[in-house]
């Protein structure tokens, strides 16, 4: 029951008790560690859906923007984890950020479809952005395992504040500010050094260290030549963290764990992949698929007459809804220490019921208010963010230590596939391309305006 007012259980000491014992053992370098991980790996991403409309032109399908944008995300974590932990957390970073300055300096480098530019040199530069998103949430997820579901909690804050600000710095650089696309996208290329400062500089190495040396003290006491193979710091450069569990061969009990065969190493990381479906990956990939399609193919048809909205200009649609769903993402995905919602899948069909409703307003206008459709828009947000925050709860409370690491990077490719899908549906379906010419056929030819 709820405290009565004015009781001492409802006082303001009393939540602010409550508050600290909620956040009790939380380490603020961890957390702002890895909420800056969260932002910086998530936010060009953002940037670039949200500059959709001026790479291609009202002439090409914003889903092809969105499709160069996540299939190589979804091919890296499809194949990443069976091999990306050959590969030390240090070095993954410093790899991570360079591709992604070097994609969005491409991006942005490239000649602007108004002066006769083609979108190859733009789409080479989503392509490196997404590879580097894609290895960077799946190597940082996999990360929390060593720091523990506040690591976890804030790693989701930091990518809905990434899509907050990712899209609200495009809306307010180009729209509000003034500056051009150029700019706007070449003063981002220079994000990617926070995420290296923010490993190499705050986050503590006490847990990897630790939890590798707890590791090779029990191959010391299978194999007393085992610490031969572990080099040591000098030996493998500055950058990589003694005993760093990406780089030390871990033995265990499973007779699969033990084997010397790659193959069958491979094979057992199959057989683990396939018991994430069901309960994870399914209800990611539903829950993204409609969300995206949504984004990418419903909303730019999703206008009203202009004396009728708050815009002058109908290019103001696209980004306003596109911060709007990113506040929602934000407020969701930040939820995670105060709520926990374990129905993925009722979140996912409730998703697909928002794709439904969408687009029978933009065939049918059953809304009468711009108003109307941003709540809708920010309610597909906060769906969205609920699924993903608590879809790696789950993976974090149901999975054995051991298996922690690999089902986290594994899980990470259900919104990328799904992602990957609604792009699909969007460009060989024709969505938006459909939803318009339906409303130009009926004297509504707001969507050419664009």
């Amino acid at each position: 029951m709820l405290p009565l007012p004015g009781s001492p259980s409802s006082s303001w000491a009393m939540f602010r008790a409550r508050l600290s014992a909620l956040f009790a053992g939380a380490d603020v370098r961890v957390c702002t560690a890895f909420w800056l991980f969260g932002l910086i790996n998530n936010v060009l991403y953002v940037i670039i859906l949200s500059a959709a409309l001026d790479l291609v032109g009202p002439d090409v399908p914003k889903a092809i923007v969105l499709l160069a944008d996540i299939l190589p995300s979804f091919v890296i974590k499809l194949c990443a984890p069976y091999f990306i932990h050959l590969v030390p957390y240090s070095y993954r970073t410093l790899l991570f950020a360079a591709i992604s300055s070097w994609g969005m300096l491409l991006i942005a480098l490239a000649p602007p479809y108004t002066d006769g530019g083609t979108i190859t040199a733009k789409m080479a530069g989503v392509v490196l952005a997404s590879l580097s998103s894609g290895a960077g949430e799946l190597s940082f997820l996999g990360l929390t395992h060593y720091y523990g579901p506040f690591s976890q909690a804030a790693w989701g804050s930091g990518t809905g504040a990434a899509g907050l600000i990712g899209a609200g710095y495009y809306s307010i650089t180009t729209t509000t500010i003034g500056l051009s696309v150029k700019t706007s996208l070449l003063a981002s290329s220079v994000l990617p050094l926070v995420m290296v400062m923010g490993f190499f500089l705050m986050l503590p190495r006490g847990p990897l260290r630790r939890t590798a040396s707890s590791k090779h003290l029990d191959e010391d006491l299978e194999d007393e030549e085992s610490n031969e193979d572990v080099p040591d710091r000098e030996d493998r450069g500055l950058l990589a963290d003694p005993l760093e569990p990406s780089t030390i061969s871990i033995k265990s009990s499973n007779p699969t764990e033990t084997s010397t065969s790659w193959q069958e190493r491979f094979l057992h990381d199959l057989r683990r992949s396939r018991g994430l479906i069901y309960p994870y990956i399914l209800p990611l990939m539903l829950v993204y698929f409609a969300e995206y399609l949504i984004n990418q193919s419903v909303t730019p048809t999703l206008l009203f007459p202009l004396d009728k909205t708050p815009f002058t200009e109908y290019r103001s649609f696209y980004p306003t809804y596109a911060t709007i769903y990113q506040l929602g993402v934000f407020v969701s995905r930040s939820s995670l220490p105060f709520i926990r919602i374990p129905y993925l899948y009722t979140m996912g069909c409730l998703q697909c019921l928002n794709l439904a409703l969408l687009i029978f307003q933009a065939l049918y206008m059953i809304f009468p208010s711009v108003y109307i459709v941003f709540a809708f828009i920010f309610w597909v947000g906060v769906l969205g963010g609920l699924v993903y925050v608590n879809a790696y709860a789950n993976v974090a409370d149901d999975m054995p230590d051991a298996e922690r690491e690999f089902a986290l990077g594994a899980v990470s490719v259900s919104d990328s596939a799904g992602i990957s899908l609604s792009a699909l549906v969007g460009v060989l379906g024709g969505v938006e391309e459909g939803l318009c010419a339906w409303q130009v056929g009926r004297g509504k030819d707001w969507c050419r305006k664009l």
